[in-house]
């Protein structure tokens, strides 16, 4: 019985010792707000909500829960960035790379993603209502309960599906002049 309430203890101790590891780190915040750069940084939880950030570099930036309501995000450098339970709300990701973020349960209700790249991105159980997908590349990003633009939920979808394309079918279906084209890999 001693022995499981040590186990017990040590386990708790850890636990708080692992979350304050992964704390916002001030330093980073001071380098990002004067720089405008800072990949690789620590910033969980931090309250850049209405920043302009147009052009940051925050490739493989720890972002978890950090809060970019109304943030200027235009150009910005997200590649590999943990934005695990961020908030987008009606942010500006014109044109951003987001290719290979982890976006799981994060809000980016009425944010532009136009332009945007989300390849391989996971945006499962992400809210997307709303959201300006014109021209966004989603390509191998995983879709798994996901609330598209127009308030539906997804299951698991393939590679190749697209919120802007539900019919496989129409994958092979555009023509720009007399150049042919695929989108998608059809089967």
């Amino acid at each position: 019985m001693k022995h499981k309430i040590v186990s017990l203890v040590a386990l708790i101790v850890c636990a708080g010792f692992t979350e304050t590891a992964f704390a916002l780190n001030q330093q980073d915040l001071e380098q990002l707000k004067t720089s405008g750069a800072c990949p690789r940084c620590e910033l969980s939880g931090a309250d850049l909500s209405q920043f302009n950030l147009t052009n940051v570099n925050l490739r493989g930036a720890n972002l978890k829960g950090a809060n970019f309501t109304q943030s200027n995000l235009t150009n910005a450098d997200l590649t590999g960035a943990n934005l695990e339970n961020a908030v987008l709300q009606s942010t500006n990701l014109t044109n951003a790379s987001l290719t290979g973020s982890n976006l799981k349960s994060a809000s980016l209700q009425n944010a532009d993603l136009s332009f945007t790249g989300l390849i391989g991105a996971n945006l499962e159980a992400t809210n997307l209502q709303g959201a300006n997908l014109q021209f966004t590349n989603f390509r191998g990003a995983n879709f798994r309960l996901t609330t598209l633009s127009v308030g539906s939920i997804t299951s698991d979808k393939p590679y190749w599906w697209s919120p802007q394309r539900l019919i496989p079918k129409q994958c092979n279906k555009f023509q720009v002049g007399t150049t042919y084209g695929t989108t998608c890999y059809t089967e």
